[in-house]
């Protein structure tokens, strides 16, 4: 008799919560980090199209870090839709101004772009300080060793 696949079910997956220093993390570096377990693929009984990923919390979002020049040449762009409605801002005055949105976007882009992608996001948390509300569900420190994942 033939195998058959396992596929996971929603009510099958206990998601865990984990978290995260982003103090002096590289962006781009800290995003990748940060999708994998959003998205379940660090579980072995990861399926494509069901929401089996983890919980993750990310403290001292304001004290991340762009390389090189990024900060002064990277914009956040957003357009109105009207003639002359374009806006323009560098990551410099972004991130001190609202730094949670910088790591948010960095990470939603590397998600998805569907329905499943938009319920994984949604079990991302974003602090600019130290402190968060999320001790009662006693989260795990995220770190290279805990996924497995390779160098």
């Amino acid at each position: 008799m033939p195998r058959q696949t396992y596929f996971a079910r929603a009510s099958d997956i206990t998601p865990l919560w984990r978290i995260v220093d982003a103090d002096g993390q590289v962006l781009g570096r800290l995003a990748a980090r940060i999708a994998v377990p959003l998205m379940g693929k660090h579980r072995p009984e990861y399926t494509p199209h069901v929401a089996c990923g983890d919980y993750v919390i990310v403290t001292n979002a304001a004290k991340v870090v762009l390389t090189g020049r990024k900060a002064q040449q990277k914009m956040k762009l957003h357009y109105s839709g009207y003639p002359g409605g374009l806006k323009k801002e560098s990551y410099a005055s972004l991130l001190k101004r609202r730094p949670n949105v910088v790591l948010e976007n960095a990470v939603r882009r590397m998600l998805p772009k569907n329905r499943l992608g938009r319920t994984m996001f949604r079990k991302l948390k974003v602090y600019e300080g130290p402190d968060h509300p999320h001790q009662a569900q006693r989260p795990i420190p995220l770190d290279a060793q805990s996924l497995q994942l390779s160098p």
